[in-house]
């Protein structure tokens, strides 16, 4: 079983900048993607950036320039740097990763999310 605890999130003011961290635990052979999704209240999951293994990225349109994803295998971690924020950023930002475990079969889990809050 893989678990994911997201952490770093809070308030901040526009402009501002915040970076989540998503920590990985569990039967972890391999992180094959990695991915981050945002939702506020009334709306629908939104993706905000994707990493693949090969270090390919995806990212939003209202985050391409302002987010970047990364990560550090090693300690099976995953981050989101959130640049130039502003209020229509708020929402709880969740992180999600797919992989293998060691008995090799796929696995795919997410966490509770983190709250960020970007005032005027």
């Amino acid at each position: 079983q893989v678990q994911l605890v997201e952490s770093g999130g809070g308030v901040v003011q526009a402009g501002g900048s915040l970076r989540l961290s998503c920590a990985a635990s569990g039967s972890i052979f391999s992180m094959d993607s990695m991915t981050w999704y945002r939702q506020s209240p009334g709306t629908q999951r939104a993706l905000v950036a994707g990493l693949l293994a090969s270090g390919d990225t995806q990212y939003a349109d209202f985050a391409e320039g302002r987010f970047r994803i990364s990560n550090d295998i090693l300690r099976r971690m995953v981050y989101l740097q959130l640049d130039d924020l502003r209020p229509d950023d708020t929402a709880i930002y969740i992180c999600s990763i797919a992989g293998r475990d060691y008995a090799k079969r796929r696995f795919v889990s997410s966490g509770q999310g983190t709250q960020v809050t970007v005032s005027r």
